[in-house]
């Protein structure tokens, strides 16, 4: 299942705002990235942006995706954020959300 959230993809249901609560869980937008482990060789990162309400917390998103995904395709760590990093054109740069946390997973401080 593959659920994407975006100005330019979903607002929510139409005259429907208590479903669109329910089916969207404080998240307005995320990114999963690949960053360098040192046991797995790479691994799956979720940079999360909240809503800010409800509060978010790692381990209750992490709980909700063990029921959705195999247990390789779940992320090793989410990080929040307060917004990801977009080209002109709207386009979340992964690339700098690598480069920005590319030590993590070897005990490095984020930066």
């Amino acid at each position: 299942m593959i659920e994407l959230c975006g100005p330019n993809v979903f607002k929510g249901y139409w005259r429907m705002p208590e479903k669109t609560a329910a089916e969207l869980p404080g998240v307005a937008g995320s990114a999963v990235i690949g960053l360098p482990h040192r046991d797995f060789g790479e691994g799956v990162t979720a940079a999360v942006v909240p809503t800010g309400s409800p509060a978010l917390a790692e381990a209750e998103l992490l709980t909700v995706l063990k029921g959705l995904l195999a247990k390789f395709k779940q992320p090793k760590r989410m990080l929040f954020l307060d917004e990801l990093p977009r080209n002109t054109m709207g386009k979340v740069q992964k690339n700098l959300l690598r480069d920005r946390f590319a030590g993590l997973y070897d005990g490095a401080a984020e930066r």
